[in-house]
This record gives structure tokens, sequence and C-alpha cells, in this order.
């Protein structure tokens, strides 16, 4: 790919430039690490978690998982009763990173994030790197998640982002796929060390040494 070519770089945030996780709450819930497992993988669900970043109200998601399991209602409650506690801080060598590469005034910055509309004014106001992106399209606000093609549609034409032209760093390995479906090169973060190389690979000038 030509040194040039990549002049829009988008970001996701939850995993890449934010620690988000539950068990920063459940594991006082469930100190075992099984019993803790099974309430992720029977109660409240990944894919239940994901319809509230597709703009289902956290109320209504909370009654109906109750309803469901009445035996666990407390323990419910807690997840977007307690939900700013799951936000571990900012991830700082991937931070340290975005703020090398804002100084670099030729290239766009973008985020694209699976997240619902009610908890995310907490992100923006809590961290300030969120507002060195051109601008942010949250998944709770447009009503359709990563990695379904229309979401990223949304970004690139509200934009103007030429598929041929960015890049897109995601933890989620399906989100990184839907994004190449696009024409949009795609980059499955795993660590800051592996994305300053994966940058790199691409063309990318990044000054920033490896962590």
């Amino acid at each position: 790919m030509p040194h040039n070519q990549i002049n829009t770089l988008i970001w996701d945030l939850g995993g890449v430039l934010i620690d988000w996780n539950p068990d920063y709450v459940y594991r006082h819930i469930y100190p075992d690490p099984e019993e803790r497992k099974w309430f992720f993988d029977n109660v409240c669900t990944h894919a239940w978690n994901l319809r509230q970043d597709a703009g289902r109200s956290l109320q209504e998601a909370t009654e109906e998982k109750i309803a469901e399991w009445p035996e666990y209602e407390e323990q419910i409650r807690v997840f977007y009763g307690r939900w700013e506690e799951m936000l571990g801080g900012p991830i700082a060598e991937s931070v340290d990173l975005l703020r090398g590469l804002k100084s670099q005034h030729h290239l766009r910055l973008l985020a694209l994030t699976n997240w619902s509309h009610e908890t995310f004014p907490v992100a923006l106001e809590r961290y300030e790197f969120l507002q060195w992106f051109e601008g942010i399209v949250v998944s709770g606000v447009e009503k359709v998640v990563k990695p379904q093609r229309e979401i990223f549609e949304i970004l690139l034409h509200r934009y103007g982002v030429n598929p041929a032209h960015s890049a897109f760093i995601d933890d989620n390995a399906m989100n990184v796929a839907g994004a190449i479906s696009l024409g949009i090169s795609g980059i499955h973060f795993t660590s800051p060390a592996q994305l300053v190389l994966a940058l790199r690979s691409i063309g990318m000038d990044v000054h920033i040494p490896l962590f």
C-alpha cells in the first residue's frame, strides 16, 4: 500500500482506547470465575447487552431480563446500576499513540463504537481524548451495531470517507471483517505495541516507540 494512501483512521473505543469490563463489578458478587462465567453466558449475556448498544433502553432491558430470571433480580440490576464502575480507565499506551497521530494534521481521526446512547455521555465527560476525534458514530444513537454494514456506511457517508483511503481499528475480529467487506483496511487490535506495527505495515508514519 502506498505510503500516503491512508488519510483516515477509524477507531473503536472499548477495548482499544477505554478499558471496560463487567468483571470489575461482578468479581465481588461472584468471586468464583466459573460462577461468574455462567452468569454472563446465561443471564446478562453479551447478546443482551448488544441490544442496548443498538438503542434499546436500559430500563426496558433490565425489566425484561428480570422477568426472565426473577431469582437474579438483584444481580441483574447491578449491571446498569453500577455500570460506571465497569470503566477501568483509559488504555494509556493507545491514548499516547492517538495523541501522536493527532499531531499529523493530514490525518483524519474518527471513532465508531458499539455503545448505549444512555451511557456514552458518561464516557464523553470522563475521557478528554474523545474530543480529539473529528466525529464519533455511536451505535445506540444510530440504532444499528457493528459489524452490520449500515453503521459503517453511516460513518462513510456522514464524514465523506473514501474506504480505500481509510483504516479501521477494533479488538473484535468480526467487526474488523465487517469493515474489510466495505473496502476499508482492517486492523484487529490485540495490544498498543501490535497496533504500532500494524499501522507501520500499512504505510502510516508512526514515530512512537514500541512499548
